[in-house]
């Protein structure tokens, strides 16, 4: 299962990068032919359910997701939250980390293992490439806008 890592730092304090990164309907907005369906009523918690669609008309494929570990931010705690992916095509997890730093701004660390059902290991390189590309863009437009 290829993974990836993406640190990214931001002048934002924790809790407001925590607020953008964690706000699930948004991750859709910046994923090309994406949209977010939430499953369960906010706010998030440990339990939460929502489906990452993305396609065009009815050639579309579902990404859907379980909230296990929902820690957020507090004082000079980091937050974590840590994601399952329940999909028939996309299998894994992912990880985000919001960690304040004493000179001010946050560091985010985000960690994703997945797998694309049908692909051979052959493609793990590839699936990693693209999945870091994609994510380091996802994570750098929520914490900009």
């Amino acid at each position: 299962m290829p993974g990836i890592r993406i640190i990214h730092r931001t002048c934002l304090p924790a809790s407001e990068a925590w607020r953008r990164l964690t706000d699930w309907e948004r991750h859709g907005a910046q994923v090309p032919l994406t949209r977010t369906i939430m499953e369960t009523v906010p706010p998030t918690h440990v339990g939460t359910r929502f489906t990452a669609r993305t396609g065009v008309g009815r050639i579309t494929f579902d990404d859907p997701m379980e909230v296990v570990v929902w820690q957020p931010p507090a004082g000079t705690a980091a937050g974590r939250a840590r994601l399952v992916k329940h999909g028939r095509a996309v299998l894994g997890w992912a990880e985000i980390e919001v960690r304040p730093l004493a000179a001010g701004g946050t560091e985010v660390r985000w960690r994703e293992e997945l797998r694309v059902r049908g692909l051979g290991r052959a493609f793990d390189p590839l699936v990693a490439a693209a999945a870091r590309l994609l994510f380091a863009r996802v994570v750098a437009r929520l914490l900009r806008t």
